[in-house]
């Protein structure tokens, strides 16, 4: 196993940092490898907003269904899913585009999650930690509202930078599922219950399998914040109709 493929095994979601900022060296080259990730069509089809402002790194944290160690974060990225740009470019220079729908949405949600993963690896590298916070998408009028997003971008991920407290980095990674539930030859396999049980029986502990699922449906899925963010997404996705 290669040192860059170790590092992806050993990668763990990090929301306790030291004290100390990121050094500016850094934070550039985990800036940079962000833009050089694949992008479809060499589109860069994203925006990254480098969150500064210790009032907006805390509003976030309230509207990030109030997680503090945000606001705590030396280093807070928002990718921003971009279709206004080359839009704006084809309007420029006399074009006549049609307005960004749907599929340019999802591809540029594609390349923003990829892009926040290259910095994910490259701060890696440099023993930064880092967390991705999903409940960006949550609240998406709020949240466009706070980083003063036009129309046609769209808040894809936010990830959170800081090197990691020594109890951070001792903590056991949550195992992943076994391979051979995950990839699938040629086309996709619905998977029967004693598979499904199977996969997840690193996850149960000492509880039964309908237990712990029962309560991790009314946790994540069932949740009201899971709930919101498939309604706030729902009606964003109106504006590419």
């Amino acid at each position: 196993m290669n040192q860059i493929i170790q590092s992806l095994y050993e990668r763990k979601s990090v929301r306790v940092y030291e004290d100390r900022p990121i050094p500016e060296t850094i934070k550039q080259e985990i800036l940079e490898a962000a833009t050089q990730a694949p992008t479809a069509g060499c589109q860069q089809l994203y925006t990254i907003l480098d969150i500064t402002e210790e009032d907006l790194k805390q509003a976030l944290a309230d509207s990030c269904d109030h997680q503090p160690f945000i606001a705590k974060a030396p280093m807070v990225l928002v990718f921003c899913a971009d279709c206004k740009k080359w839009y704006d470019a084809y309007l420029e220079a006399g074009c006549d585009p049609r307005k960004p729908g749907v599929g340019d949405l999802m591809l540029a949600v594609s390349d923003a999650n990829i892009a926040a993963q290259n910095a994910v690896v490259a701060a890696e590298s440099y023993g930064v930690g880092s967390c991705y916070i999903g409940d960006i998408m949550e609240n998406c009028e709020m949240q466009r509202e706070l980083l003063h997003l036009p129309e046609y971008v769209f808040p894809a991920a936010m990830v959170v930078f800081g090197f990691p407290t020594e109890q951070q980095k001792i903590r056991k990674k949550p195992e992943r599922c076994a391979m051979k539930h995950i990839v699938h030859e040629n086309t996709y396999r619905s998977m029967e219950g004693a598979e499904l049980r199977k996969m997840f029986e690193n996850k149960t502990g000492q509880s039964s399998f309908e237990d712990w699922c029962k309560a991790f449906c009314n946790r994540k899925y069932n949740s009201d914040f899971s709930r919101e963010m498939s309604r706030s997404v729902g009606e964003y996705l109106k504006e590419f109709r």
